[in-house]
């Protein structure tokens, strides 16, 4: 059975540092500005053969509990309940502060194991930082430097003492070991045969939008608790953070995303950082919601937040939150319909779905849109089918002459998915026209019933053996 440790400490102490440190990524945002983090985030750390759960949380201070500051501090004490395990970061460098004492009150008050760590032990000056520590009660501190990775044996040694031998190291179950070859199944069939869906299969959702359009309020109402920080002030969310649960047996990892603004407003280097883990969650995400608020939708950069997620890939859907805020809700629908019609139509039947993230209602509607969409971007279609269909589509509307040749589809197939890409086989393939390809993707979008996803076509002309060669006499 593992264990859960959450990192705690005033702002600027190096938590994250820490956090990135012990998970061998850099997950977590790391500036010098205090109080970069806000949520809490999990990760799987690896400690010189320790492995466990670690909460990265924001900087504890005392504030009002409806400041951000009181609600970043109760999401961090959700963190300490949730934890087996405390580390307690101090800045040996700059020395104790009274919120240094205060903490290591509250700390002693939750009852459970806490490790003392002095960060930044190799900075010149830090000993009388570290010898200070001693006087908050919390037993010996843990010298390290977390940027530096110094002191991680002791780090080590210190949790395996406070959590226990029998917890840090679980006996591993035997595992059953036979000679016998066991022949592997392959996931290569037939090409003329079209997989199924997985149903089972985990699915990466990212939730992107505009700041304050309600991202964090509707992973909330999904998960059904304040995992994430919310409130009125927008650009709360930094760090784009993940959340797992399950929706009707399957599980789903639902990212959580900064707001994004136009780039010309993006000015100061933490909003930079944020926005660059945002586009992250979207490269690594199967399928992307994008919020709209519904009050004031179609902003310019809604929809350049939407042409941006089709060109990395991604399955996409829309979301317009704030539905309670509608009155007229028929004559808005229609108008939304329209707009979406109209401003974008690289995203040709996109999946469109009203919902409110502080009610819940639509939710499921939305849940039933993402998993269609993302059957759509996982779909494949077998040679045989496709070939007919360009055969049909050349008699159709044959491709266009030029230079008074005529230019032949000979052959399609499709090379991959996520998202489908297809390869067309034809001569003179760079003087196709780009109003043929969009023509083919628009039958291959009706034809097949593949809406809202982007759609690749690739062609490539047969080498000719005898050209470059000179012509015998």
């Amino acid at each position: 059975m593992s264990f859960t440790v959450a990192i705690v400490g005033r702002p600027n102490v190096g938590k994250s540092t820490l956090f990135n440190r012990l998970v061998g990524k850099k997950l977590a945002l790391v500036d010098d500005t205090p109080g970069v983090t806000r949520d809490r985030r999990p990760g799987d750390a690896r400690l010189m053969g320790l492995t466990f759960t670690i909460i990265d949380t924001a900087g504890l201070e005392e504030a009002d509990a409806e400041s951000l500051q009181g609600r970043m501090r109760a999401q961090t004490e959700a963190a300490i309940d949730e934890a087996d395990l405390s580390l307690f970061v101090v800045d040996a460098k700059s020395g104790l502060t009274p919120v240094d004492t205060d903490l290591a009150e509250m700390l002693r008050r939750r009852g459970k194991p806490v490790v003392l760590v002095a960060n930044k032990s190799e900075a010149r000056g830090s000993d009388s930082g570290f010898y200070d520590a001693y006087t908050l009660g919390l037993g010996e501190p843990t010298p390290i430097s977390a940027e530096h990775g110094q002191g991680m044996l002791d780090l080590r040694d210190a949790i395996v003492a406070a959590i226990g031998e029998d917890r840090a190291y679980p006996e591993k179950e035997d595992v059953a070991v036979t000679d016998v070859d066991i022949p592997q199944s392959s996931d290569e069939g037939d090409e003329d045969e079209e997989p199924t869906y997985d149903e089972t299969k985990p699915l990466r959702v990212a939730i992107v939008g505009r700041p304050n359009a309600g991202k964090s309020t509707l992973i909330n109402r999904f998960l059904g608790e304040d995992r994430l920080l919310t409130g009125p002030e927008a650009g709360i969310t930094r760090d784009s953070i993940s959340v797992e649960w399950d929706w009707r047996g399957r599980t789903i990892k639902m990212f959580d995303t900064a707001g994004m603004r136009r780039k010309a407003r993006v000015i100061e280097k933490l909003e930079k950082l944020s926005v660059a883990d945002a586009l992250r969650a979207i490269r690594f995400a199967e399928t992307v919601v994008i919020v709209f608020d519904a009050t004031i939708p179609f902003e310019k950069q809604d929809l350049q937040i939407v042409d941006l997620v089709l060109r990395e890939g991604r399955a996409a859907v829309l979301a317009f939150n704030k539905w309670d805020m509608i009155e007229d809700r028929q004559a808005v629908l229609a108008d939304l319909r329209e707009k979406t019609d109209r401003l974008l139509p690289q995203a040709r039947g996109i999946r469109a779905v009203p919902i409110s993230g502080q009610t819940g209602w639509g939710l499921d509607k939305l849940m039933q849109s993402i998993i269609d969409t993302d059957k759509v971007w996982n779909k494949r279609i077998s040679t045989a089918r496709l070939n007919r269909w360009l055969e049909t589509q050349q008699i159709q509307h044959p491709p266009p002459a030029v230079s008074g040749r005529r230019i032949k589809l000979k052959y399609m197939t499709q090379v991959k998915a996520r998202p489908p890409a297809f390869m067309i086989s034809c001569t003179r393939s760079d003087a196709l026209p780009e109003s043929y390809t969009r023509y083919l993707i628009n039958g291959l979008r009706a034809d097949f019933d593949m809406p809202s996803v982007p759609i690749r076509i690739h062609f490539r002309s047969p080498e000719n053996p005898f050209e470059g060669k000179k012509r015998r006499t």
